[in-house]
């Protein structure tokens, strides 16, 4: 089963100083018997740490000693835009930085957000968006691994505007990790609906989990969904019980899917 569990999940315990990137793989490799990684910055540290070589090599053994690829590999901090024109260039440095992180890790797929704010962006903050995704694509096909946004903050909740930025950037190497069910402006269903074939990367949270998780999956499945699913918890709280929660639901939702298929033959 391609099954991933998004750092993030264990960001209360990362701020109590409990576990870091080394102590998540661990627990994803012989606590939750998972064979991959999805990373969030958050977990592994500042961007000095991470983007030192050394770190890089020391993380990248880790991951070779267990066996275990990367999934996916979500960045915060150096979205696209930023209405400051030297804030904006600051984060296009470090995106560009991170983007040689991803490969040097061997990630498959990487999310660096949009920006922007409310649900629209102007034409100008578009064509940015267009051109900086395009140039971060061609970095992605070269170094193996697929990039775009996550449907996350601001414009990107918009099904619509997201739908629309896909068809704009028009490159093999653009996806979109799709936050399951977290749209505005469109029904949950239509929004993962419109978006499924974009998707190279899930976010799998306990809303979804508890109410809608088998029908949403088969939405991504139906389009054609190859990647892993990525569970995700947000509470801060009781995080390796409700993770441990929300990965037997996914499990247990495949393997009834994949009954179901063998039946059907």
């Amino acid at each position: 089963m391609k099954i991933s569990i998004a750092s993030y999940s264990f960001h209360g315990l990362r701020a109590q100083g409990m576990i870091d990137g080394f102590g998540y793989l661990e627990t994803c490799r012989f606590h939750y018997r998972l064979d991959a990684a999805d990373f969030w910055n958050g977990i592994l540290g500042p961007d000095e740490l991470i983007l030192d070589p050394s770190f890089q090599r020391k993380l990248t053994a880790a991951l070779r000693e267990r066996e275990m690829t990367v999934a996916n590999y979500h960045v915060d901090g150096c979205h696209v835009w930023e209405d400051d024109p030297g804030k904006r260039d600051h984060h296009h440095r470090s995106a560009l930085e991170h983007l040689k992180f991803a490969a040097a890790i061997g990630a498959r797929t990487v999310r660096i957000d949009a920006g922007g704010t409310g649900k629209t962006w102007t034409n100008e903050q578009f064509d940015f968006i267009v051109r900086t995704f395009r140039e971060y694509c061609r970095i992605a096909e070269e170094s193996g691994f697929r990039i775009g946004p996550e449907s996350h903050w601001g414009p990107e909740l918009v099904p619509d505007n997201m739908e629309r930025l896909a068809k704009a950037v028009d490159h093999r190497a653009f996806g979109i990790l799709l936050h399951i069910g977290h749209w505005e402006d469109a029904p949950e269903e239509e929004g993962d609906r419109r978006l499924a074939r974009w998707a190279v990367h899930t976010h799998v949270d306990a809303r979804i989990t508890r109410t809608r998780l088998m029908s949403a999956m088969k939405i991504l499945l139906d389009a054609g969904y190859e990647g892993y699913w990525g569970v995700e918890h947000h509470s801060g709280k009781n995080e390796y019980a409700e993770v441990e929660y929300q990965l037997a639901e996914v499990r247990r939702a495949l393997s009834a899917m994949a009954l179901e298929k063998e039946t059907a033959r």
